[in-house]
């Protein structure tokens, strides 16, 4: 398959031209091969990443994050990749796509026959007819992210009102404040940033809230063309 056939798949469902500014999306690494027969999807295009996708005689990775230590106008990266291997990715574009990110916490957590509404590109909330105890929705954020942890400084007992922001939203806390909802499901909390909620807080974990995107990328590309996983793990670990 024509590889800019694929992008063009994933461009049509995550419109470049929606990632923030200063995000790399698209090609960070392209060679003059054209024709793809074995995709690596990826979260995150490591060196170990595009060690496995050459070992497996893939022609192309397609990754949620991008090469974060480039400079986006300084054109492709690592010349040493360029001749073996095409490395593509579709990142804040695929956050806020309708069915990105988000949209796949909310379904992986059995949520997704709920009306889901958009707020501010990034985040989505649902609400229940009747409120939730804090108790039970703990207990479906922990089959998704077994070391999920949350934060309930004004001891409430139930929730209504939800938002989601996969990856690192804890910036869109007030904002979720604000909309009345009563708890932001999301990834990367800082300490002062929990200590100063006014809402429940559940971070879920980066590496939780953005690998369920794979399948999404998956499908998108469709047939034609062999799709592999890259072996990847939250680097935390418990003690």
């Amino acid at each position: 398959m024509n590889k800019y056939e694929i992008t063009k798949k994933i461009e049509n469902f995550a419109p470049v031209e929606t990632a923030e500014s200063w995000d790399c999306v698209g090609f960070m690494v392209e060679t003059k091969n054209q024709n793809i027969s074995k995709i690596m999807l990826c979260l995150t295009p490591t060196e170990d990443v595009i060690t496995q996708a050459i070992s497996q005689n893939c022609d192309m990775v397609i990754s949620h994050h991008p090469m974060f230590c480039i400079d986006c106008n300084s054109g492709f990266v690592s010349e040493s990749f360029m001749p073996m291997i095409d490395i593509y990715s579709a990142h804040t574009n695929m956050d806020k796509a309708i069915g990105g990110t988000t949209d796949t916490v909310i379904k992986a957590l059995g949520f997704d026959n709920f009306k889901i509404n958009i707020e501010h590109d990034f985040l989505r909330f649902i609400e229940f007819d009747k409120p939730i105890l804090v108790e039970e929705f703990s207990k479906k954020i922990k089959q998704i992210s077994p070391m999920a942890r949350f934060v309930n400084n004004n001891q409430v007992s139930t929730l209504q009102k939800i938002a989601f922001c996969a990856g690192s939203g804890s910036e869109f806390i007030e904002e979720a404040k604000n909309l009345g909802v009563d708890c932001l499901v999301t990834g990367d909390l800082k300490f002062h940033t929990a200590l100063d909620s006014e809402i429940v807080v559940y971070d879920i974990g980066h590496f939780e809230s953005e690998i369920l995107i794979l399948p999404v990328f998956e499908r998108l590309i469709g047939s034609g063309v062999e799709v592999v996983y890259a072996k990847e793990k939250n680097p935390f670990i418990t003690c």
